[in-house]
């Protein structure tokens, strides 16, 4: 007998019995995965929590913990924000999209000095805190911060009412430092139909198309959460860079309309775009959606039933709510938008947008930026590779903003789009 198979079979063994790297807990790989690639988020609603907070007047207000701000007996309660140093760090995030939103029923000229007030504290909060925090105008500047061990930051503007309809103010704000601009909000823009709103555009208008031209000369990336499917269809036939949907989920998982649908998906793919997942609730989790449903219809029958007197019928809807609590979602409901982006698509084109501090309720065990770790357990449970879990963390919208950045850099020598000023 040869010991050929004798050796082949030692051998087999061995490799049975070793642990191999995809056995190792699914802590070990997530932290292993956030280690080397800490996470990019897609959007953080933190500079309007600031105004809702603080007025914008930060120079006392404390954002290493910011546990407890809240105000339920304010006017307007406020819970406590999601955000800030303490808890980014514990959540082992690396970078940041800073959204730098103002109210979409915000009339355009108002809208866009809010914005640039938005950019302002931002701009500020970051200048307080050097040592934890960067901004970041290049992906050369943002990876460079984020290798110094701060949370690197860039600008992104949600919804198009920010620009005035203007080519001049969207690159007046590009130099102030935005690289991206969700193309609407929940309202349409004079250019753009807004996923929650009539349709009049059936997508982008003439406009609508030359802007999307510009942003990619400029080096702005087009955000299309928010947007309705006819206009990512037409913004990704318009795009020559990669796109991206700073927080979304798939309709595939919940049909909610701000999701991204599977016919708009391989478009995406073919961009070189991303998708980057979405933690509200109503947007994650087909239950708690049905559930809004019927508290919206309950809430208008309790108004048409009680006509003339608003106390009893909020009174009414108390009672609803008391006896019909919201389900709860999870972190598993999360991973399954990531899955469904992973078969579709491939995990090249899946980031994280959690929408923190833009929303009042979150999935169990994602309640903050610290929980980010839950998330990526998750997903390596789910038998995703460390490689995977550094691209969805932040290699993959890396890749976009230097995809960006390069067509940018192609156009150099091209001209401004130019549209007549208005007298």
């Amino acid at each position: 007998m040869t010991k050929a198979p004798l050796l082949a079979g030692l051998a087999a063994l061995a490799l049975i019995a070793t642990p191999a790297a995809a056995q190792q807990p699914p802590e070990a790989v997530a932290a292993a995965a956030l280690a080397r690639a800490p996470v990019f988020d897609g959007h953080n609603d933190a500079p309007w929590a600031l105004r809702d907070h603080a007025h914008n007047m930060i120079n006392d207000f404390d954002f290493r913990d910011t546990t407890d701000t809240a105000k339920p007996d304010a006017e307007k309660p406020l819970i406590a924000m999601h955000t800030d140093i303490s808890r980014l760090r514990a959540g082992r995030v690396g970078a940041q999209f800073w959204s730098v939103w103002v109210p979409a029923t915000t009339d355009e000229a108002k809208a866009v000095q809010q914005t640039i007030e938005q950019i302002d504290v931002i701009r500020r909060m970051a200048a307080r805190y050097p040592a934890d925090l960067a901004l970041a105008s290049t992906t050369a500047e943002l990876e460079r911060a984020m290798k110094a061990g701060k949370v690197a930051g860039m600008l992104g503007m949600e919804g198009g009412h920010s620009i005035g309809s203007s080519l001049a103010v969207l690159r007046q704000m590009h130099a102030l430092g935005v690289r991206y601009m969700t193309l609407t909000h929940s309202k349409n823009t004079p250019w753009a139909d807004s996923a929650t709103d009539a349709p009049v555009h059936d997508g982008l208008n003439d406009f609508g198309r030359q802007l999307v031209r510009e942003m990619n000369r400029i080096g702005m990336i087009v955000d299309l959460s928010h947007v309705s499917e006819a206009t990512m269809l037409d913004a990704l036939e318009e795009a020559k860079a990669p796109v991206m949907f700073s927080h979304s989920g798939v309709r595939a998982v919940n049909d909610h309309p701000r999701n991204v649908p599977d016919s708009v998906l391989p478009r995406v793919k073919a961009n070189g775009g991303i998708v980057m997942v979405v933690f509200y609730p109503p947007f994650v989790d087909a239950e708690v959606r049905a559930h809004g449903l019927t508290r919206t219809a309950e809430q208008a029958r309790l108004k048409a039933l009680h006509p003339g007197d608003p106390a009893a019928a909020d009174a009414a809807l108390l009672a609803w709510d008391a006896a019909h609590p919201a389900p709860r979602t999870n972190a598993q409901r999360v991973a399954d938008h990531i899955d469904h982006l992973r078969r579709t698509i491939g995990v090249d084109h899946i980031g994280i947008g959690g929408d923190y501090d833009g929303v009042d309720v979150l999935p169990e065990g994602l309640e903050d930026v610290s929980k980010y770790p839950a998330l990526f357990t998750e997903l390596a449970r789910r038998g995703y590779s460390q490689a995977e879990l550094e691209k969805i963390a932040s290699g993959n919208m890396l890749r976009v903003l230097k995809a960006v950045e390069a067509h940018a850099a192609s156009r150099k020598g091209a001209l401004p789009i130019e549209t007549p000023a208005a007298k």
